[in-house]
């Protein structure tokens, strides 16, 4: 298995739309083209994957095969030994479809043996994935997994935290492409973090904050990003850590002011005051590696408050408002838990810097003055 994931999209049943799904395909860097018919290849780029596909078993496989890269159909190596004589060049695949036990012990043969297994797991339980996945640990082959929607690739990405190797989704209408790569690249990825002076710090008053409970366990170097501007915010840490007083709540960000901003998928900011059960945000470690998270809930309560301000090397200022108290804390370097309340002049925060103003929360070339 690989730690790259792939989108393959199958342009089978496409039909009058094809063109254009093949240019939105191309466009989104989609890995791999699924045809049964190597015609359908004609003009693709070498960097795409041409991969042909026939479920009904080698008889009916072309003898011209074209411009194909891949060739998948079911069944064991023996029953195309002849195929791949017959074309060297050409990587050979086995197509499993999972509807029972033996059908599984298949796919875990295939996951273990095979350079390419694409798998088709007809019930909605991903407990077979799971077996499969957990049987092929340290094999150099990559697996496939059929996905009917979107929204299925997603999970079928983080199946058991590894994933699948990558996702075959059927194409019917241009979008789908687009959809399947922000659904592979909802797993996470880097956002650049940079090391921020704090320059004041003032006790306001107070007001309403909120603590942003997830589905998930944050690790001890794991936060949100949150700050009062769109263009500057502080890396806020989880209650993963031990206080005097209560108990962690690993699944906890006491993340700030209800107006303050945080960062979700594809970049999008969100108000802390628009999370709601169900609201993805983006956990955030100390070497900027993150992953997508769902909210559980939100607590909005009145709480004393104290403003943080900051400054980046680029003379960029940040500023973030928390709840005024000491067990309230922010991440420094080297995965430094600071108490906010114990922050004074000088001291180093961690946080991130976007580069482009927000309308909606989307990112926006225009004038925008925050302060």
């Amino acid at each position: 298995m690989t730690d790259v994931k792939l989108c393959w999209l199958d342009i089978r049943g496409a039909g009058n739309a094809t063109g254009a799904v093949l240019e939105e395909a191309l466009h989104q860097r989609i890995d791999g083209i699924v045809a049964a018919d190597p015609a359908a290849f004609a003009g693709l780029p070498p960097t795409v994957r041409k991969v042909l596909l026939f479920e009904d078993g080698v008889d009916a496989v072309p003898a011209d095969l074209g411009a194909a890269d891949l060739v998948v159909v079911p069944g064991p190596r023996e029953e195309r030994a002849a195929l791949q004589e017959a074309h060297p060049d050409v990587e050979f695949g086995r197509y499993v479809e999972i509807v029972d036990a033996d059908t599984l012990e298949d796919a875990c043969l295939a996951a273990r043996l095979e350079p390419w297994s694409v798998l088709d797991f007809r019930d909605p339980t991903k407990i077979p994935l799971e077996i499969v996945i957990a049987a092929a640990t340290g094999a150099p082959g990559s697996i496939i997994t059929t996905a009917s929607t979107t929204e299925e690739a997603e999970i079928v990405y983080g199946v058991l935290e590894l994933g699948s190797d990558g996702v075959l989704m059927r194409a019917g209408t241009v979008g789908d492409a687009t959809a399947l790569r922000t659904a592979a690249s909802a797993r996470g990825g880097e956002i650049d973090l940079v090391e921020l002076t704090v320059t004041h710090t003032t006790h306001i008053g107070m007001g309403e904050r909120a603590c942003v409970d997830t589905t998930t366990h944050f690790r001890k170097d794991e936060g949100i990003l949150v700050g009062s501007h769109s263009k500057g915010m502080v890396l806020c840490v989880s209650e993963t850590h031990p206080l005097p007083y209560m108990p962690t709540r690993p699944f906890r960000v006491n993340a700030g002011a209800l107006h303050s901003y945080t960062v979700s998928q594809g970049g999008r900011t969100h108000y802390l005051s628009e999370l709601h059960a169900g609201s993805k945000v983006l956990a955030v470690d100390t070497k900027g590696r993150t992953r997508p998270v769902s909210v559980g809930r939100v607590k909005i309560e009145t709480r004393p408050l104290i403003s943080i301000d900051a400054v980046a090397p680029s003379g960029q200022t940040v500023n973030l408002i928390l709840q005024d108290d000491w067990h309230v804390r922010v991440l420094g370097p080297d995965a430094a838990v600071l108490n906010s309340t114990e922050l004074k002049p000088g001291d180093t925060i961690l946080g991130h810097l976007p580069t482009a103003d927000r309308h909606v929360g989307y990112p926006i070339d225009e004038f925008c003055l925050e302060k």
